[in-house]
């Protein structure tokens, strides 16, 4: 079976509907909105998948030390994983409205529980309809898999870390340019970024229809900010370690080095009122 382990084209995915051991996920989400991705997908959706909610499925309970979306309990998210009928057999294809800022969150996950057969769906929903792929409306109800995890705690950066062993650390930081430069923050108490940190919006390796830019040019902009990705290692990071798993995905859409994942991001960072705070370009 051929497998797909960063990105799918619409087109690639409307030959593969109805192939054996393919599982969708719906992963579209609205932080303004919280119930909207929900609806969205109850109003039409690939046939097949199931919805996956940012805040109940692909994150754990908010601490007082924590970020906004923390990792959920590895063994709750395989739990979950088999409800949905994904077993280690399957590709996986996630998607959300169209840039997979959101579905890459997923893409991670999965990689992060030791299982790569899992692909984004290259401009979401809208590519999907875009080219006449048929949509459903009776919420998914598949037959419960078995899934067996492999997790991979060297892929995440936690803060202790972060504070004390960062030398050679690049972390770069996926939000956009004004909230990383602290001129505006419509989520977070606090505006700015970790000082040191180099700002790559997600934004700016898709189209406007949100598409990645070819495989050649994500490269040129990763290395823009990175430099020398093989000489050092990096890091992602963004408000809450979701949007960051974009850069992940842009690194092997680019075929450079996969970064770690800085889970709880900015809005960790900032939870404690002593920890120094950066404004301006970097």
């Amino acid at each position: 079976m051929q497998r797909f382990h960063s990105i799918i084209s619409a087109n690639d995915l409307l030959d593969k509907l109805g192939t054996e051991h393919w599982h969708f996920v719906d992963c579209r989400f609205d932080l303004m909105a919280i119930e909207k991705g929900y609806k969205d997908y109850l109003a039409g959706h690939i046939p097949g998948a199931v919805h996956a909610s940012l805040d109940r499925d692909l994150s754990g309970p908010v601490l007082s030390h924590s970020g906004r979306h923390p990792l959920p309990d590895p063994e709750a998210f395989v739990h979950t994983l088999e409800a949905w009928g994904i077993s280690n057999a399957g590709q996986v294809v996630a998607y959300d409205y169209g840039s997979g800022a959101i579905a890459a969150r997923l893409w991670w996950m999965l990689r992060w529980l030791g299982h790569t057969a899992v692909a984004v769906l290259d401009g979401g929903i809208a590519a999907w309809t875009s080219v006449g792929g048929p949509v459903e409306r009776v919420e998914s109800s598949p037959q419960k898999a078995h899934f067996k995890a492999k997790p991979a705690a060297a892929g995440v950066l936690e803060l202790a870390e972060l504070l004390y062993k960062r030398p050679g650390l690049t972390l770069v930081d996926a939000r956009d340019r004004n909230r990383f430069q602290g001129l505006a923050e419509p989520i977070d108490k606090v505006a700015g970024h970790i000082p040191g940190a180099r700002n790559l919006p997600y934004s700016e390796l898709v189209t406007a229809d949100g598409r990645f830019l070819p495989a050649e040019a994500v490269r040129d902009r990763l290395l823009g900010v990175l430099g020398n990705a093989g000489a050092s290692p990096w890091a992602a990071m963004c408000g809450s370690g979701v949007t960051a798993c974009h850069l992940a995905l842009a690194a092997e859409v680019a075929g450079i080095p996969a970064p770690r994942l800085y889970v709880g991001s900015w809005s960790e960072w900032i939870r404690d009122p002593g920890r120094p705070v950066a404004k301006g370009p970097g």
